[in-house]
């Protein structure tokens, strides 16, 4: 490797390592501002759980769906299909539905009204494909996940519940995913000519952050 491409290679490290650090704030940010479960009632408890379900059972796959149409580069490519493939062929959208039920949570029209504008947002900014604010807001995404699982398992606990397939899987597999949205985030900082300010790498977290204001808040 030649010193101007070792040059090169350490500036995109060093710029996805920044990315990686600024989400890892925001993810315990987060986690921080979570009502505290012992405290909650079964009636938010219930809410939380079925605005979450509303929101992750039909639009996770689409979201990653869209992060694979976007992505340029063979590498990020390959990461979000072994993605996609495992949420397929798994069902997790069944599993997560499974989940909702057993803590008598299933969505209703209002829980799917109460996420329906940040949802929307969110649909949005996929749509736009671009590629490099698109996989830090799936990064972000899969590491709040697996760390917001035992507060999720907590809940449904709470509402008698002891179906927890769902928080057991995605509480180990969404640590492999975060790592692999890094990875293929490098790879599309590799190809892409673009700018972005931290503004338009963060929109979409501010996005999610919004939304997941109305699935625990709201």
């Amino acid at each position: 490797m030649t010193p101007a491409a070792a040059e090169v290679l350490t500036t995109r490290e060093s710029q996805t390592a920044v990315i990686q650090s600024q989400v890892q704030r925001i993810i315990e940010e987060v986690l921080g501002a979570l009502p505290d479960a012992e405290r909650l009632s079964p009636a938010p408890r219930r809410a939380i759980i079925a605005r979450y379900t509303a929101v992750l059972e039909g639009n996770f796959i689409y979201w990653m769906t869209g992060a694979y149409i976007a992505a340029r580069s063979d590498a990020a490519r390959s990461k979000i299909m072994e993605n996609l493939h495992e949420e397929v062929r798994d069902s997790h959208p069944a599993m997560m539905r499974r989940f909702a039920i057993a803590a008598q949570a299933a969505p209703t029209d209002l829980d799917a009204q109460a996420v329906y504008q940040s949802l929307t947002a969110m649909r949005m900014f996929i749509g736009r494909l671009q590629p490099v604010p698109i996989l830090v807001t799936m990064a972000f995404f899969e590491g709040l996940i697996q760390r917001f699982m035992p507060y999720l398992a907590e809940l449904a606990s709470r509402q008698g519940s002891q179906e927890f397939e769902y928080t057991d899987v995605h509480g180990v597999c969404d640590i492999t995913h975060t790592e692999e949205l890094y990875r293929a985030l490098d790879a599309e900082l590799a190809l892409s000519a673009e700018s972005y300010s931290p503004s338009e790498l963060f929109e979409g977290v501010g996005l999610l952050r919004a939304l997941i204001a109305d699935i625990v808040i709201n």
